[in-house]
Formats: structure tokens, C-alpha cells, sequence
């Protein structure tokens, strides 16, 4: 193929109507007949990336193999598509201005006004193209976050019809997502607002080329005929997108509405090939047919907005499916755990995750959970700190050194067995500071985890500043915390395990952010078959702890 062609994706009336997961879904459906596609993320917030933020401002950040601490939304294009992401994934306005300014202060722009157009628009323009002119894809879907009509979205928006306007009608499409609301006095579902959006679309110069209509009913052929009317589209071009019982039904609902054949037809490539789906399906008709359920408990501190775990959930959806298990995921906040509410809360359960986070608060809550699942040998995985609180209550309570903590909890602990990594030490700026991306890590044979990757030497994604303390690790081993996996590199602790318990597992990266709808996380995958056998088991009779 010559040309690269490139789809945008806007959103009007409302946030978090599913633009991610309409892009994705679109992406896999030309992945399916063939094509080479990948996503990006255009985000207009201020932020360099939201590695800095809050899991309770944007969800959780999400990491990919060269180091990129990026949106959310990436995960779904990683878990839909089964190829990696990177820098070039995902771009912000800070990043944007952050590039201009730097090109000004080095003299690039000859004297020049420095203008959000023509500079921070072509500076857009070129971030838009860089995975397109690689040779490495036939398309790019271009997600350009917010909603129509903010004004933090008004540059994006300004080089999307640019770019339309230079590439030409064949080469470069939009899609806009809209909400169809429905009136329950009036009965009937309402099209104005999606309108009222589309018109603000078409006052900074671009026409939408595909509506895609989030509803909670169908979309009558009347409806459907004035929304095409009223918004200037072709009538094959209005395509709904109902309310779905699971994210991963959306590919073959827009399959049904037609969303990849009214796409490749305005792109004038090939629609007569059939998309391969069966592996999705397969995968699908796991999910929604379990043989067996379980119950995992899900330990955090930002569980109020379950898109701070959200590559965790997910990998729970992949590994339920592989084992053929409904995973039914329980949100525990660690900062209400202690003697009096551990049993109550954590007994019943079939398994216990203690997940990541940074920062003090809640960090007793989570070490008690860690003792009472050591304790009653109830399937126990630890991710980032989830492992270094398995550390923390290893030594604390087996080892016996009971003022045993993390520095970045207590900087003058006794016994500081995580600790400030040493080139971590003199850094003072928090942004896309942390040991971030792709590690190596060496795995111990006859170890659970070597059992469950199959392989000695594995690379996985970090995002941390702490580390387990080698000073500890000759205690820690002979008092039965095992150490089975090791960076090459670093001599640095990756993986602990407890040899006399049915599963107990901590790792210092990141599994979740590797699983996918393809390639289920192997952790994931023998976490869920440990909470089966366990689930089957006499749990009363081995629940102790009081």
C-alpha cells in the first residue's frame, strides 16, 4: 500500500461515552481482514503525561515497553489488538507545547511569532504521522480525547482538518461519537443533542464522515434516516452502538452495523474479505460460559474508581476465560482493614490480590491482608507494592523484625527492606522519573512461577522507585521467602514466592499491563486456577485467623 490512511475519532455531548473501545474495536476489525493497524491517543490536558496524576483524576497510567507512562486507553489497544504500544501512542498538549517552546528556545522558527496555528498545529500534525510514514501500517485510528466544543481540544481539532484537507477525502475520515439520549417522560429517544454536536464540529471546519450513536434502544430506519438528514452523512454511515453486556461485544456489534465496510469503502481499500474472529469468539464464548466461579478480592486504595485497576480487571476477565471461571472481583479498600474487620472481610474469599499504589496511606490495611492470606494459605499475588508489603509482613512477622518497613513509608526505618533504589536517590523531579518499561527478569526453576511461564527468562514492564533490600535477602531466604526471579542486569529482586503455600506470589512489575484478549497473563492464569482448587476445598477448616 502507497499511502497511509489515517481515521479520526471525536466525541461530542458527553465524556466517557467509549471512544477507546469504538477505536479499538474498529482497529481489530481491520486487523481481522488483514490490514496493519494501530491506535494513537491525542490527550488535551496540560500534563507531559498523566504519570503524575492522581488514579482518581484519569485512571490508572498505563506503561508500555519503551517506558511511557500513558492513558488508559492504550490498554484497550494493547488487550484488543495483541500488538504493543509506545511513546508515539499517546500525545499530549503538554507535550506539544513542551516541544514548541524547546524548538523556540533553540532558535527553529528563524524569528518567528510562535502561534497555536501554524506552529502547535503542524507541531499536532507531525505527531499525528510519525507512526504513518514508519512503513510499519496500512492505517492509524487517531483517538483525539475530550468532546467537541471544549477549548483545550480546539488545536487537535484545528489539524484534524488540516490534515483532512491535505491528505484528501480517500485517505483521511472522521468518526464521531454522539449520544442518543432517551426520555423515559417522553418515550422516545432524542437527536438533538446530537446535532447540536456535529453542528459545533462543522463550525471549526470538519464534516463528519461516520456517526456512531451510543444508545441504550435501537435505532429505528426513521431515526436513523434523520440523523443522516440533519447531520449530513450517508444513512450507512449512521451506526448504532448499543449498550453491551461486556466491552469485548463491541467488535461484532459494529461488525453487524457495517462500521468497518463504511470505512474501508471511504478509504478505498478492500471490504471483500471476511474478518478472521474465531479466536476472538473463542475467547468470548469462554467468558460468558464459565464451568466454575471464584471470588478474589481486590485490595487497593483508589477502589472507588475501578478504572484505577483497570489493566488488573481486565487481566482477571482474560484468565477467567482461559480457565473457563467467572471472576467476580470484590473491591476491598486497605485502608479499613485491621484485626477487628480482616476476617470479615477476607475470609470468604478465594484469593487475594494486594495491588500496586504509591504513598503511606493504607499501607497497615494491606500488610494485614498479606499475614492473614500467608497464614490460612489462601492464593495470594502481590503486584509492585503489592510485593513489597509481602516483604514488609514476611519480616515482620517470621523473621521477627518487627520495625521492619519501606522508606518511602518511614525514610528512617529500622529496618528499611525496601528501599529508594540508588539511582533513584538524587532525583527530584516525580514526571517519567521512576524505573519504567521493559525489564529482563530471570526466573528460578521448579519456582510457581517458572511453572507458569514455561520459560527462564522473561521481560515484563516496571513502574517503581522502590526496591526489595539485598541486605535482607540471605535472612529472608533462610526464614522461607523465596527469591525466584532475579534481573540479569541489576542482581535486583523481581519475584518472591512462599514454597509451603498452595500459591503465594509477589512481583515487582507489572503483569497486568501484558495480558490480553490473545495472550491471557500466565500469573494471572495460575493465580486463577489456585483460587479454583482453593474454592473447592473445605475453606472453613482452614480459615484460622481471627
Amino acid at each position: 500500500m502507497a499511502n497511509t490512511k489515517y481515521v479520526f475519532v471525536t466525541g461530542g455531548v458527553s465524556s466517557s461515552l467509549g471512544k477507546g473501545i469504538i477505536a479499538a474495536s474498529l482497529a481489530k476489525l481491520l486487523q481481522a481482514r488483514g490490514y496493519r493497524v494501530t491506535i494513537q491517543k491525542l490527550d488535551p490536558y496540560i500534563n507531559v503525561d498523566p504519570g503524575t496524576l492522581n488514579p482518581y483524576e484519569h485512571g490508572e497510567c498505563y506503561v508500555t515497553d519503551d517506558g511511557a507512562e500513558t492513558d488508559l486507553d492504550l490498554g484497550h489497544y494493547e488487550r484488543f489488538l495483541n500488538t504493543p504500544t509506545s511513546q508515539a501512542n499517546n500525545v499530549t498538549t503538554g507535550r506539544i507545547y513542551q516541544s514548541v517552546i524547546e524548538k523556540e528556545r533553540r532558535g527553529e522558527f528563524l524569528g518567528k511569532t510562535v502561534q497555536v496555528v501554524p506552529h502547535i498545529t503542524n507541531e499536532i500534525k507531525d505527531r499525528i504521522q510519525i507512526l504513518g510514514k514508519s512503513g510499519d501500517y496500512d492505517i492509524v485510528i487517531t483517538e483525539i480525547g475530550g468532546t467537541v466544543g471544549d477549548i483545550e481540544s480546539l488545536p487537535y481539532i484545528e489539524a484534524v482538518r488540516q490534515l483532512k484537507w491535505e491528505l484528501g477525502d480517500a485517505n483521511a475520515l472522521v468518526i464521531h461519537l454522539t449520544l442518543i439520549p432517551y426520555l423515559s417522560a417522553a418515550g422516545e429517544l432524542k437527536t438533538k443533542p446530537t446535532q447540536h454536536s456535529v453542528k459545533t464540529l462543522m463550525e471549526s471546519g470538519i464534516k463528519a464522515d461516520v456517526l456512531v450513536c451510543r444508545t441504550e434502544h435501537e435505532l429505528s430506519d426513521d431515526l436513523r434516516r434523520k440523523l443522516a438528514l440533519f447531520c449530513n452523512v450517508r444513512q450507512e454511515a449512521v451506526i448504532e452502538s448499543i449498550d453491551a453486556s461486556t466491552i469485548y461485544d463491541v467488535p461484532n456489534l459494529m461488525l453487524e452495523e457495517g462500521l468497518d465496510k463504511v470505512v474501508l469503502k471511504q478509504l478505498v481499500l478492500r471490504d471483500d474479505n471476511v474478518p478472521n474472529l474465531e479466536k476472538w469468539n473463542d475467547f468470548l464464548k469462554r467468558h460468558k460460559n464459565p464451568k466454575h466461579e471464584v471470588t478474589i478480592g481486590l485490595i487497593g486504595k483508589y477502589v472507588e474508581l475501578q478504572d484505577s485497576y483497570k489493566s488488573i480487571l481486565e487481566a482477571f476477565i482474560h484468565a477467567g476465560a482461559e480457565n473457563e471461571v467467572k471472576v467476580n472481583v470484590v473491591s476491598i479498600h486497605s485502608e479499613y482493614i485491621d484485626d477487628t474487620t480482616i476476617k470479615e472481610k477476607i475470609a470468604h474469599l478465594d484469593g487475594v490480590l494486594v495491588a500496586p499504589g504509591f504513598g503511606e496511606r493504607g499501607i497497615e490495611g494491606k500488610i494485614k491482608a498479606v499475614q492473614f492470606a500467608r497464614e490460612n494459605k489462601l492464593p495470594f499475588f502481590g503486584i509492585c507494592l503489592g510485593m513489597q508489603m509481602a516483604v514488609i509482613e514476611y519480616s515482620r512477622n517470621v523473621l521477627g523484625l518487627k520495625e521492619a518497613c519501606s522508606v518511602e513509608v518511614d525514610a528512617n526505618a529500622k529496618h528499611p527492606v525496601i528501599d529508594l533504589m540508588e539511582e533513584q536517590k538524587n532525583i527530584t523531579e516525580m514526571g517519567g522519573t521512576m524505573r519504567l518499561g521493559a525489564w529482563d527478569c530471570q526466573l528460578v526453576e521448579g519456582s510457581k512461577v517458572f511453572e507458569a511461564y514455561d520459560k527462564a527468562l522473561i521481560t515484563e514492564r516496571h513502574r517503581h522507585r522502590y526496591e526489595y533490600n539485598n541486605s535482607y535477602k540471605e535472612q529472608l531466604e533462610k526464614a522461607g521467602l523465596r527469591t525466584t526471579g532475579i534481573n540479569p542486569k541489576t542482581g535486583l529482586v523481581e519475584i518472591v514466592e512462599l514454597k509451603d503455600h498452595p500459591w503465594f506470589v509477589g512481583v515487582q512489575y507489572h503483569p497486568e499491563y501484558k495480558s490480553t484478549v490473545a495472550n491471557p497473563h500466565p500469573l494471572f492464569i495460575a493465580f486463577i486456577k489456585a483460587a479454583v482448587t482453593y474454592s473447592k476445598s473445605d475453606k472453613s477448616a482452614k480459615v484460622s485467623q481471627g
